[in-house]
């Protein structure tokens, strides 16, 4: 659990921070589930809302942004606070990014919607169950400062890996197939690549909540090592 800090008006910072950071989440949460929802139900309604919502999730970032040079600027944190604060800029970048991805998903169904399906979704959906997924699990980790949640994290972005493969070589399977389902297959292509970098954005997450609690840094551990040997 995260420390509760002595003065009352610095803890009540930090609490917004993290609040307003839970909120931009859950926003991008919904998006992914509902670009992909507009993909398996043919919603192209749907699939626009979510187009339109990114603006709401960009404003949030500005704002989180602001909320964190406020507090740099007035209560000059040290240490684990100021750890806090600089996991917070990195993490509403990887949030602002995942909205535009679901934005991304969102065009494809668009299209893909004024077509014929080219098969059942299956896989795609659970694979942005899974995405979905990844992202509650990283901002729990930082809201409670658990870096063993934030492990899990990290491990579990290999069945998003292995599930993305599959879907990709599923639809390569078609392409060769029928050359009149090469557009259709491109396009499922890129949303499940969308879905599987969604996951990538949510292991950073993770790996910048365990810097912010243990102090270390474990991104591009290869290049650390050989920056150690130099």
């Amino acid at each position: 659990m995260p420390s509760t800090h002595t003065d009352k008006a610095f803890e009540a910072d930090l609490r917004d921070l993290r609040e307003k950071l839970l909120g931009m989440g859950a926003k991008v949460e919904a998006h992914i589930a509902d670009s992909v929802r507009a993909l398996t139900e043919r919603d192209s309604a749907l699939a626009e809302k979510v187009i339109q919502a990114d603006k709401e999730v960009n404003r949030l970032e500005v704002e989180v942004d602001e909320t964190c040079r406020r507090i740099l600027a007035l209560r000059q944190p040290a240490a684990s606070d100021l750890r806090l604060i600089t996991t917070a800029l990195k993490i509403v970048t990887d949030l602002e990014r995942i909205g535009d991805l679901a934005v991304n998903i969102a065009e494809r169904a668009k299209d893909l919607n004024e077509a014929p399906p080219l098969k059942a979704y299956v896989d795609t959906p659970r694979l942005a169950e899974l995405a979905q997924q990844q992202v509650k699990k990283a901002l729990d980790a930082f809201v409670s400062s658990d870096p063993v949640k934030a492990e899990e994290v990290r491990k579990e972005d290999d069945h998003l890996d292995v599930l993305y493969l599959k879907i990709f070589n599923e639809l390569l399977g078609y392409m060769m197939e029928d050359s009149r389902n090469i557009r259709r297959a491109t396009a499922l292509m890129f949303i499940a690549k969308h879905l599987e970098r969604i996951g990538d954005h949510a292991t950073n997450v993770a790996e910048m909540v365990i810097y912010m609690v243990r102090g270390t840094d474990i991104r591009h551990p290869r290049s650390r090592n050989l920056t150690t040997t130099s």
